[in-house]
């Protein structure tokens, strides 16, 4: 079972990381992707999917048009983990 990151842990983890925030009241880091198009948007989703589903840790996300916002945390520990971070690093190689 993941343990929740500590603030330094986040804050570390964050450093390693392009574009990524936190947002304390959700305790969540997220981020908005920008694409050409909505097809390239959501060619982005499928290979997050693809990478999420690998990992066994699903973002939550919304998708308009070209634009695509993901929020990553750890359901059952209430909060940020390193199975997020490892996300976020994996959503980073995959946006470029």
């Amino acid at each position: 079972m993941a343990e929740k990151l500590s603030d330094r842990q986040r804050d570390e983890g964050l450093q390693g990381l392009r574009g990524w925030t936190h947002d304390g009241a959700k305790s969540a880091i997220e981020q908005d992707f920008r694409f050409k198009d909505f097809s390239e948007a959501f060619a982005f989703m499928a290979r997050v999917a693809l990478a999420a589903e690998k990992a066994g840790h699903h973002p939550d996300w919304s998708n308009s048009y070209n634009k695509v916002t993901i929020r990553l945390t750890t359901h059952d520990v209430g909060g940020l983990s390193q199975k997020d971070i490892a996300l976020a690093q994996a959503i980073d190689r995959i946006a470029g």
